[in-house]
């Protein structure tokens, strides 16, 4: 996390706390409690739960940094720290849909009273220490938007009756646009974070690598491209996979993305069951899955590195959480590198790894990315479900190779 180098303003601080804070709330607006109680999977949380651990956060980290400060429920510490082994224990993750109590009235208010707190915190003024630890509390609550949005598709998906989160806007045009592959730049380049603005610890330091000869394809792998790897036996044929990808497919029986339905001509949405678009980028797919395909197109997975130079150099445009949509759209028409941006988080060749010199935060927050520097693979670009203003070049997502619930999808890449 980088202290803001600029001027801090309290009424913009609050401004900006009490957007996103709301935000949170309006998306759930429609669902009921039990919607918000059910836990699909160990990986998922519950909605409710979301909005207890956001809250719990800014207790911990902002209120709680006042030696002065004691919380009116301290026993809900264990029940809302999510992974912060220093802060204390916690209740295990995958048994989190079972606490029925605290209500989602009592959550409702618990958010309510941290809010006020926290806002009466800001009114008697803004360090920048303080502006610092707000705005990380902010980026983590962006997070859990989006982790709101892919976990509730997946507990409304597991329902029979296949019920839509919320009727979606009308369907964007959809073309085709012709694969290309664009040359990349070659040689010592500067990746990571500049020190303008907010980032994560994980996004430093900037340091210098090295790209190869290489290109990138300037578009996303459309539902057809991907349709045509599956109905070409795709998922039949070991020699396309990694070990442990072929292990996975096997024992879960995967024979198409995660959503699709068995029709392979239509898909599960936040918006219920729809049509599958040809020209829309294909989502919902793992690592496996990705580097699978990419064997089978004759091409690669970019680098981050590589991903990263290209998209440093573009404005950060696309279909975001903003937009209201909830899913991907297909390309639009245009020139260069489209889609980097948006849509679908972008799955890459590197693993998650730390970068030279990388130092985690101090303290607890030093919890918050370094330690998951294992057995995870990067994606990039941000998705329809991530806030726009939580996204920039240097941002590094992460998820176990088999994860597919998340927004992801492909960019290929090439050698040169």
């Amino acid at each position: 996390m980088n202290v803001p180098t600029f001027t801090v303003s309290t009424e913009d601080v609050l401004a900006r706390f009490t957007h996103i804070r709301k935000q949170t709330l309006a998306l759930c607006a429609g669902l009921s409690g039990e919607d918000l109680q059910v836990q699909s999977m160990p990986d998922a949380s519950p909605g409710k739960w979301h909005l207890a651990h956001t809250t719990w956060f800014f207790e911990q980290f902002v209120l709680g940094h006042d030696p002065a400060y004691r919380s009116p429920n301290p026993e809900w510490h264990y029940l809302f720290n999510s992974y912060y082994e220093s802060v204390g224990p916690m209740h295990a993750r995958p048994q989190r849909g079972l606490l029925s109590r605290p209500t989602l009235d009592d959550i409702r208010n618990y958010r309510t009273r941290v809010d006020e707190m926290v806002s009466e915190r800001l009114v008697r003024g803004v360090d920048a220490t303080l502006a610092a630890r707000i705005e990380l509390g902010l980026h983590h609550e962006q997070q859990h938007q989006e982790l709101l949005l892919t976990d509730i598709k997946h507990a409304l998906w597991c329902n029979p009756l296949r019920p839509a989160y919320r009727q979606a806007p009308v369907k964007s045009e959809s073309r085709s646009v012709s694969m290309r592959f664009l040359p990349g730049r070659q040689g010592p380049l500067d990746i990571g974070h500049d020190g303008d603005g907010f980032a994560y610890d994980n996004e430093t330091p900037r340091h210098t690598t090295w790209l190869p000869a290489h290109a990138l394809a300037n578009r996303l792998v459309t539902n057809a491209e991907y349709l045509a790897f599956v109905r070409d036996g795709g998922y039949q044929e070991a020699g396309l996979w990694l070990s442990d990808g072929w292990a996975t497919v096997q024992r879960d029986g995967w024979q198409h993305p995660l959503y699709w339905q068995e029709d392979l001509s239509s898909e599960f949405t936040l918006a219920g069951v729809r049509a599958l678009d040809p020209h829309a980028p294909v989502c919902h797919i793992s690592y496996f899955e990705a580097d699978a395909f990419a064997r089978w197109a004759g091409a690669r997975l970019p680098t981050e590195a590589e991903w990263e130079d290209a998209a440093a150099r573009l404005p950060i445009n696309g279909n975001f959480q903003d937009n209201m949509r909830f899913h991907p759209n297909a390309v639009p028409p245009g020139e260069g590198l489209l889609q980097m941006y948006g849509d679908v988080w972008e799955w890459t060749a590197s693993p998650y790894v730390s970068y030279p010199g990388f130092k985690p935060l101090p303290g607890a927050l030093g919890e918050y990315n370094g330690k998951f520097m294992n057995g995870q693979w990067v994606l990039r670009g941000g998705s329809c479900a991530t806030p726009r203003d939580h996204i920039r070049a240097s941002y590094r997502n992460f998820f176990p190779p088999h994860a597919r619930w998340q927004f992801a999808g492909i960019r290929l890449g090439q050698d040169r």
